[in-house]
């Protein structure tokens, strides 16, 4: 090849680098652009009032995959790759239903975040700078993870984002003043991130214009043997406590934080082998009415928790056939651990999977129930100027 033409291609070549480079630079770069993948969108139904819920896919290298529905900004699954390449399929180890149908049909908050006030408000009142507010009282006597349509039943706006922690999609809802009775227009959001190492990070926040309260939690029951492989019996459970909270007969905190120490709520990690789920099970709460099924369905009180927004372990469940392990921390004072108690056999999850008593379990990082009542707990309260915080990540090991 000649000199002339060897000066000619490489001319064109420089032409072409410029051309490119400028044609990059003239790009949008998303905030936080990384090489993940921003999470697949598709349809997943619509509600009775024509609006279309759409489920969000996540995925890292690995297997690793979570997918949400705007509809409640609902976790339906978790897949768990199996230890070792090529070993197995990845395992769905979340309750939840194939379709946005099952949701919208009733369901005891599968993936769900809760809100506008998660768990439980005492006879639905609560007062605040001296004005009384009218909850729904939709169990039993009491208010429930933010009434009859919380922020579990609202279609939420989402938004795939691919950040530099993996991929990710925001969820944002404005609950209304008065909404459900809580006063304040609301504006709260939550995030869910996967992480190449199969972290699944729920940061919620939420802001007002006007004095309210606020506790919001992710509800997911997790079965780490699959999501319709039976009870969690058989499960193993560490809860970073040495207190709870014992309940009347409405489930409602009597006040005093309790030892667990000699008691079936007693899941303290040092103790040796780990305390198992089926114990507990078997023996009746002893503060609990008639009507509570067995099983734990109280509030832990974390140790060691100061409000600096450091993130602690909270609870580490296993299921020691499979060895997947899965930790919960959070920056919350509390955990309510729900063994599943109310769940009946009623309900067919995904791949017609039958949801049997205690099929799962859920471990609810948030202040404490009823906080609204004790001024000396950590507060629920949000004031205009102010963001609501909370974080929870689930970490898992197989």
């Amino acid at each position: 090849m000649t000199m002339p033409t060897l000066l000619r291609q490489a001319t064109a070549c420089a032409a072409a680098c410029v051309v490119a480079v400028c044609l990059a630079a003239d790009q949008p770069k998303p905030s936080g652009e990384s090489p993940m993948s921003v999470p697949s969108v598709k349809p997943f139904g619509a509600l009775p009032d024509g609006r279309e819920a759409h489920l969000f896919t996540l995925e890292v290298p690995g297997g690793w995959q979570a997918t949400i529905t705007d509809y409640g900004a609902i976790v339906t699954s978790f897949l768990v790759p199996p230890k070792h390449p090529g070993a197995g399929k990845p395992v769905d180890v979340v309750l939840g239903f194939d379709t946005l149908d099952g949701y919208l049909e009733g369901h005891p908050y599968f993936g769900a975040i809760c809100g506008r006030y998660s768990n439980r408000i005492a006879k639905g009142r609560f007062e605040l700078d001296g004005k009384a507010h009218e909850l729904a009282t939709n169990n039993g006597a009491n208010h429930l993870h933010g009434g009859v349509k919380g922020f579990d039943k609202q279609l939420w706006k989402g938004t795939p984002k691919a950040t530099e922690r993996g991929p990710a999609v925001e969820f944002e809802l404005v609950s209304p003043d008065g909404d459900e009775g809580y006063p304040g227009r609301l504006v709260a959001r939550a995030v869910y991130t996967l992480t190449p190492s199969g972290e699944l990070i729920v940061e919620m926040t939420a802001t007002t214009d006007a004095a309210t309260i606020v506790n919001l939690v992710n509800h997911s029951y997790w079965n780490l043997a699959g999501h319709g492989s039976g009870p969690i019996t058989g499960h193993e459970l560490a809860v970073e406590a040495d207190r709870y909270l014992p309940v009347d007969a409405g489930a409602i905190p009597t006040g005093e934080f309790a030892p667990v120490e000699g008691t079936p709520f007693d899941f303290r990690p040092e103790r040796t082998p780990w305390g198992r789920c089926g114990p507990a099970i078997a023996s009746i709460p002893p503060d609990a009415g008639p009507d509570t099924p067995t099983g734990v369905d109280h509030c832990y009180v974390v140790r060691g928790w100061q409000p600096d927004g450091k993130l602690r372990t909270a609870a580490t469940f296993r299921d020691p056939l499979s060895g997947r392990t899965l930790e919960v921390l959070s920056d919350q004072p509390g955990v309510q651990v729900y063994m599943g108690g109310f769940l009946d056999g009623s309900l067919k999850g995904k791949g017609g999977a039958v949801y049997v008593r205690n099929g799962g379990l859920c471990l609810e990082t948030q202040k404490y129930p009823d906080s609204v009542h004790h001024p000396d707990w950590p507060s629920a309260r949000l004031d205009p100027g102010t963001t609501y915080s909370h974080t929870m990540v689930h970490r898992f090991t197989r």
